[in-house]
């Protein structure tokens, strides 16, 4: 079976669903791919408020944000494949197993890539013990499955992910035994930070987790604190009771779709590791093929949905369905909101590594 549509957007998540929005809007048949039961991506684990901006759904919980995004796409005609998975793309055809039974061909004359980020993991005795899980599977018990992991949890590590879901684990009813960070300082928003601390939760600088003790199921963990040159000092361990250990150890671009398609990858630290070299356009090295969100580099969901409106918007104007000059403002436009998100100083490292790539992606079309 083949078909054929302006537009193919591989991922039902922020990205993906604002980019065939602003496609969708403009007159483009659409459809949208995600391997999952259900779309929206992660913006459905998401039971807290977002801050910033009214243009950044400030005040919105991330749930009820994804079901705008949904009502709005379904508005626009968009044609939505859940528990599909786009295995391969070949000039601009691709290869989906629909439902683990149908294998499909999909022709499309713009392909935007929205297949975000997963999880990294750390590895250190006991670290395959039950009881141990990425953070994201931690909120995914508690508020996609209304499962609780555990009783006791220690967070390894502090970004924005370690924080809100430590707070999500609380308002489920479990207590924190600690946040512990490698680093010598918190690496997510003080906002976040202050909540835990008011609710009596220790966060734990300059250490991390030297083992995790049990036989069948973890009982409890050994840390440990680190010297300047991030080494365990030998003699600073001790023991903390826990019957689960959440991983916040950062994202890495899901990119393998982009790699099999032959696009050029940059690697950036900042942005999470290897990712496809894009333009402002978010177009890649591979002519008529855009990515948006985590695998254009891992931010926060509002940077995720600019990403894909704009992909969208450029998409579209590359297939007639809006003039150079209409394009052009509501690029601009989507520009400037993301610089207003990229201005803090959290967001100021990933301005400059963007930047950089889009210099080196126009100096590698030059």
């Amino acid at each position: 079976m083949s078909d054929s549509y302006d537009a193919l957007v591989v991922g039902a998540g922020p990205a993906g669903l604002s980019a065939a929005i602003e496609m969708a809007g403009l007159g483009a048949r659409v459809l949208v791919v995600d391997e999952h039961s259900r779309p929206g991506g992660q913006l459905f684990k998401q039971i807290h408020q977002f801050f910033g901006s009214h243009s950044h759904k400030a005040g919105i919980r991330g749930f009820a944000i994804g079901e705008e995004l949904l009502s709005e796409a379904t508005r626009l005609g968009v044609e939505v494949w859940l528990n599909s998975v786009v295995w391969g793309i070949f000039d601009k055809t691709a290869a989906i197993l629909r439902n683990n039974s149908s294998q499909l061909s999909v022709k499309a004359a713009k392909i935007i890539l929205a297949t975000g980020a997963t999880e990294n993991s750390l590895t250190f005795p006991g670290s395959t013990l039950p009881g141990v899980m990425g953070a994201g599977a931690l909120q995914t018990l508690i508020n996609i499955h209304r499962v609780s992991p555990g009783k006791r949890v220690v967070m390894l590590g502090s970004g924005n992910v370690g924080l809100i879901v430590s707070y999500q684990l609380l308002q489920a009813g479990l207590e924190v035994a600690a946040i512990v960070e490698a680093r010598p300082q918190i690496g997510g928003y003080g906002v976040h930070a202050a909540k835990l601390r008011r609710a009596g939760v220790p966060i734990i600088v300059g250490a991390t987790i030297q083992q995790a003790l049990g036989q069948d199921h973890v009982h409890s963990v050994e840390l440990v604190r680190l010297d300047q040159d991030q080494r365990p000092l030998a003699g600073s361990e001790w023991i903390l009771n826990a019957d689960t250990v959440g991983m916040a150890a950062g994202l890495t671009p899901l990119a393998e779709l982009a790699w099999t398609c032959g696009c050029a990858f940059v690697f950036s630290p900042v942005l999470g590791g290897h990712l496809p070299l894009h333009d402002s356009n978010m177009e890649t090295s591979v002519d008529g093929l855009y990515v948006a969100g985590d695998i254009a580099g891992v931010e926060e969901a509002s940077t995720a949905m600019e990403e894909g409106r704009l992909a969208g918007i450029a998409a579209a104007e590359a297939l007639g369905f809006s003039d150079q000059k209409t394009a052009a403002a509501q690029k601009e436009a989507v520009r400037a909101r993301m610089e207003t998100l990229r201005s803090g100083p959290f967001g100021a490292a990933r301005r400059l590594a963007k930047t950089e790539i889009f210099k080196q992606r126009e100096g590698s079309a030059g």
